[in-house]
């Protein structure tokens, strides 16, 4: 059985903050790819209140074992007090990408 893979989903304040996280989790090897999306208006309640706020999306793409790592990495290096860090199973995708996922994301590949 091959290892299951993950997309696990963050965002930023800022498109810069978002780059600069994805260059480092792909540099890392944590990540086989990130993909920055468009800014999106984020609506969420915290500490009592509704707030509205233009955050960066960031889906990215890692084999199950990294994620511990990962999360580690997104955690040190986020600004939010409590970031947005969720991962969801992938139980279908084209095997090449998949492979292709475990293969970049392994140490001295």
């Amino acid at each position: 059985m091959t290892a299951p893979v993950l997309l696990v989903l963050t965002t930023l304040p800022d498109a810069a903050s978002a780059h600069t996280l994805a260059s480092s989790l792909v540099t890392q090897r944590l990540a086989a790819c990130v993909n920055v999306l468009a800014p999106a208006t984020s609506v969420y309640r915290w500490q009592g209140a509704i707030e509205t706020a233009s955050e960066v999306p960031l889906l990215i793409k890692t084999p199950q074992a990294n994620y511990p790592a990962l999360e580690k990495a997104i955690a040190a290096a986020h600004p939010y007090e409590l970031p947005e860090i969720v991962a969801v199973p992938v139980t279908h995708g084209l095997p090449g990408y998949l492979d292709w996922v475990r293969t970049e994301t392994t140490p001295d590949a």
